[in-house]
Parts: C-alpha cells; structure tokens; sequence
C-alpha cells in the first residue's frame, strides 16, 4: 500500500465537527457538542429536520459533560474555570433561546460532583457539592426549573469523602479510613447517626469503589465488586445485611470502569430512559463486551451492534425506547453516529465527527500481549504506520496516566499522529493498571520507578526482538504518572531513550503528594499512600525521592520536551518548573510549554495543536521521520 498523505496537526487535534450526541426524552430533538469560536458549545436539531440546528450556550471553554432532564425544554451542562476542576452546573431554557444558559452553583472554588437525575424524582437533580469546606461534600437536590437548591443532607465531617443520593431513602456516606480503607455506611437524618453497611478494602480499589449507584428504591445498592473474586463482577448490597448478591459478571474481562477516572467515557452501567431500571452492563478486554439484562434492549443491542464493527460507545433513547441514538468507539473512524428506530428496523447515519480524515488511511491499532521478565502477561497495544515496512522504525512509547487506569482500542489523535509520521506506537498496560484483575493492580505496590517501569522497557524489548524498532530511535511520551514514567525513562534507564516528552508529569514524589487539593486527600490512604507512601513517615519520604526523576537529574542524556498547565490543582506547576530549572543548571537540553489558561488535562484547541506540533518537531529532530526513510 502506498503512503498515505500527510495528515496536519491541526485536522487532527482541531474541535470534531460534531461529537457526544444524545436524544431528548421525548424522541424530537438531539442534542450533541460542536465549535463555536473553537470551543466545545452546546447545538440542538430536529430528528426530522436535519439542518434546522442551532446552537443554544457560548461558553468559552469547551462543555465537560450534558443531560438532558426529563422535561425536554431543560438541559444541564457542566464546565470549570480555566482547567480548575471546579465544575459548575447550568441551565439552557431550550423554550427562551435569547435567555443565556444560568450557573445553578455559582459557589467560589466549589465543585459538583455525583450528578444524578433520579427517575422517581421528576424535575429534580441530586448532587455533590463541597460548598462549605474544601475536603467534605454535602448532597443537595435541585429543583430544575425553578433553581432552588435544598440540602439532602450535611457531610458528617471526619474523613467523609462524600454522600450518595440514597434512591426513595436517607443517603449514603462514603468515607476512608486511617488503614485507606472504604466504608460505605446509611445515613440517618432523623437521629443524624451513621450505620455501617459495608467496608472495602483500598488496596483492591485504589481509585475508589465504581460504579456504586443505590437502587431506585433505596433498598439496595448496585456496585463494583472485587470481594471473592479476581474480576471485578456487579453486585447488589443490601444495606440491611451488607450482604451482596450478584446481578452480573464475566468470566475473564473486569466491567469497564474507566469513567470512574474520566466522566466523559459512557458508565458502565447502561439504564433505561423510561423506568432508571439496569438493562446493560459493559465488560472491557481487548475490546468491549455488553451483557443486556433486558429483553428489549438485548433485540435493539443485536441490531446496534450491526451499524459499526466498533464497540458501542454513548447511548441513548426516547422513553418509549423506540428510537436510539449511538456514538461508536473505533481506532480509525472515531465517534461515528447513527439514529436507529426499532419499530421499523430503519436506521441513518448522523454525522461522523471527523469526516475529513479517511478511515482506509488511517492506522489501526493492534492489541498485543508482552510477557513481563518475571512472568506476568502484559496487555497491550501497537499501531504500525500504513505503507510502511515494520522493521526498525523509530518508536513512540507512550504511557498512559492514573496509574490506575488503562490503555484500550479505539482512535487517538496522538497516536494517529506519530503513526502517520512514520513510527511505530506501544502502549504497555503495565502492573498497577486496573481493568484487568484486582491482582494485576496490587502488582504495581511499591514498583513505582520499579517493576512497573521494568514492565515498560520489557515493551520496548519485545518491540526489538520482532524487529519493529530501531533500538537507537525510542521515544517516551505521556502525561499526568505517564509524564512521570517518561521523566523515569530518561532518570533511570537514560540509555534507552533518545527523547522524552513529559506533559504534567510528576518529578518530586513527596513534593506532589504535599501539594494535593484538599478534593482528592481524602482518597489519598488507598492509593499513593499505599502504593507509593506517606511524605509523613521520614522513611516513606526517602524512598519516594529515590523514586523521584527530581533526585537523578545527573543521569538525564537525553533532550527533553516538558508541557504544563499552569492551573494545574493536581501536578502543580512547581512541579515541572523545578525539573525544568535543575536540567538547564546542568546544561541539558529541555524545551519548556507553560500554558496559562490550562490545568492537568490540556483541551483548549489553540494549545493542543501547538503543543502537538511542537512534539512533532521535537522527534523529527530527535528520532528521526519514518516517512522519509522508506
């Protein structure tokens, strides 16, 4: 096959022309998120009057997440300030179009979180907020069309991580223990005391226990549990008894929890529109599995699953079920979207968010397994450039954040990038990564800048001995703990890699742990505490600066490319700044991106096309172009 043409940075990390659809309760209107002044902004349209759209916020940063409630002239949305995550919720009056969309939360420095739209509670929303102080979250309830917020329920205070909407019943409190620990407990507003229902342990659920929805009723709640089990199976907690009994499970493959980490991803938990019931469950290997619980919705998943070989990405439906809208996810024609009606069987393509690029030129991603030195089976993905041979090519490896989460199929503009470039891709689901076992996670305790970086070169190994990579010509790349790894790569193995590009990585282990919001250190006993360790403790401290990119600076030979975000309340700028000045102090090549509008994740379309391009002089230079070698 002949090389296909150069494709831009900016067709490929530009805004998609349309993206994350969804039908209205009453089957008339869709909603989806398109550009308005190259931001992410809120657009409706007619199901039987494609081309009547317009679009209905204008907002300047682009929109996190919508809901549709169950009145269809109401839309919720969120968004935060600047990459704060400090998320606010609005409103759009879809019946007033010259009515700006109202900031329901207008409260400083406090985020939702937890947003639910219980169907016994027509026009009502439950949430989250952390309103009165930083570290605790009360529950409030709000009335949709009017604004008024009334409060559920007052955090119990201590080491309370939050409330969940308790269904028809009193809330639930979760909240972590000294030992990092999980306790799920009922609330009692009546005599304001707290009865334990069940308790988790935090190593085997270091980003918390997800999904955990109580039940309609409020007599039980639905969770993701690893109790007795390697996969993670769902299950239905009796508050009474705290015993669970199973509502589903897969033989090999955990469910896909990789919206506990990233809220856009679909849960995976699929309800119905009409009734809130359970229908569906997602499951995730190499690639995703749905188990439909539902009659119905197993004949429409049957005929879902014909319009795309992808894997079922967003769905949604009218209340009678009838007519669905789909979004699927796919590695080289990303988001494509169809409207279904199961009455007739008809079906109709919607739109595919990025048109311009074809799928046929583009590069697919292959999942590989890649034995660990000591024995452990290392899920894993390669893409190879197209109409290229694949032998001795320049080599990206690129390792994904967390760490607890995970690489999976599906399309990546960076990915798409390099590949088009001429480079091979690996991205190694290392020990410590979830989605794969409970014992596969616990693996990773304590292998920071260890076992969990030698699962890393045993990947650029494997892409040696099959001949796909040039030893000389091994990049590393990632952001959040994948910037770390890549700072790792060049700090402890300098000689693998001929450039790094750290984007909000962590270079100070103790120096990141100290400088966490007051949002997330509630949770910090299950995960860095016990997985890498407490600053507290001097000997913990130690071990983490041996852990530290920071501490071995002296060994760095390899440039590097470092990106932050200046908002950043996670991977605080200090952070890179530090790395940044001790490399030039030595004379060491580094290249330095502060964005000021940005926080840890990058999304502003301006800065991710700059940022993306200057990653791709950066290896041009660096590791050479596998376009023009062949």
């Amino acid at each position: 096959m002949a090389l296909p043409r150069t494709v831009t940075v900016e067709e490929l990390f530009a805004p998609p022309v349309r993206a994350s659809a969804s039908l209205s309760p009453d089957g008339t209107r869709i909603a989806y998120l398109a550009p308005w002044e190259n931001r992410m902004n809120l657009w409706i349209e007619g199901v039987d009057a494609p081309g009547d759209a317009r679009r209905v916020t204008a907002e300047d940063r682009g929109l996190l997440s919508y809901y549709w409630t169950d009145d269809p002239r109401w839309l919720l949305y969120t968004r935060d300030q600047g990459g704060d995550e400090n998320c606010h919720l609005y409103r759009v009056d879809l019946d007033a179009p010259d009515v700006a969309a109202i900031n329901l939360t207008p409260f400083p420095g406090a985020r939702i979180a937890d947003l639910a739209l219980p169907a016994a509670r027509p026009g009502k929303a439950v949430f989250s907020a952390n309103t009165r102080t930083p570290a605790e979250f009360d529950l409030f309830e709000l009335d949709i069309a009017t604004g008024d917020l009334r409060t559920l329920a007052t955090s119990p205070g201590g080491a309370t991580t939050g409330l969940l909407h308790g269904g028809n019943g009193d809330p639930f409190v979760t909240e972590m223990t000294e030992e990092g620990d999980l306790r799920l407990s009922r609330w009692n507003e009546a005599t304001k005391t707290l009865s334990q229902v069940a308790l988790f342990d935090g190593a085997d659920y270091p980003v918390g226990v997800y999904p955990m929805e109580a039940t309609a009723d409020g007599t039980g709640v639905l969770v993701g549990s690893y109790r007795g089990t390697d996969q993670l199976r769902l299950v239905r907690l009796d508050p009474a008894t705290g015993e669970e009994t199973e509502v589903d499970s897969h033989p090999v493959h955990d469910l896909d929890t990789r919206a506990g980490a990233f809220p856009r991803l679909p849960s995976p938990l699929i309800r119905s529109r009409r009734t809130g019931e359970l229908i569906g469950v997602r499951y995730l290997g190499e690639r995703q599995v749905i188990h439909a619980l539902d009659r119905h919705f197993a004949e429409v998943l049957k005929n879902l699953e014909k319009l795309s070989d992808g894997d079922l990405g967003d769905i949604s439906s009218d209340e009678s079920e009838r007519r669905w809208v789909v979004t699927f996810v796919h590695d080289r024609d990303p988001g494509v979207t169809y409207l279904y009606d199961h009455a007739t069987g008809e079906s109709r393509l919607l739109f595919r968010p990025r048109g311009h690029l074809d799928p046929g030129q583009s590069a697919p991603m292959t999942p590989v397994t890649i034995p660990s030195r000591d024995g452990l089976v290392l899920p894993s993905y390669l893409t190879l450039p197209v109409g290229i041979e694949p032998r001795r090519l320049p080599l990206v490896l690129l390792v994904h954040g967390g760490p607890w989460t995970r690489d999976s199929w599906g399309y990546s503009p960076v990915v798409q990038l390099f590949a088009n470039r001429g480079y091979a891709v690996l991205q190694v689901n290392f020990r410590g990564s979830t989605g794969y076992g409970k014992a596969f996670t616990q693996a990773g305790i304590g292998e920071l800048a260890g076992k969990m970086h030698d699962d890393l070169i045993d990947g650029v190994n494997w892409a040696f001995e099959r001949g796909y990579a040039d030893p000389g010509r091994v990049a590393i790349m990632g952001a959040s703990y994948g910037g770390y790894a890549a700072l790792v790569g060049v700090t402890f193995t300098p000689d693998v890699f001929a450039a790094a590009v750290d984007i909000v990585g962590i270079s100070d282990l103790e120096n990141f742990l100290r400088n966490q919001p007051a949002f997330v250190r509630p949770a910090l006993a299950s995960n860095w505490y016990r997985y890498v360790g407490d600053p507290a403790d001097p000997r913990q401290a130690a071990d983490m600066r041996a852990r530290s990119p920071i501490s071995r600076v002296d060994q760095v030979r390899a440039p590097l490319l470092i990106g932050q975000g200046a908002n950043d309340a996670r991977v605080v700028q200090g952070e890179s700044d530090n790395m940044v000045d001790a490399l030039r102090e030595r004379g060491i090549p580094v290249e330095y991106m502060l964005m000021a509008d940005e926080g840890h994740a990058i999304e502003n379309p301006e800065n991710l096309i700059a940022l993306s391009s200057a990653v791709e002089c950066f290896f041009r230079k660096h590791i050479g172009d596998g376009r023009n070698e062949t």
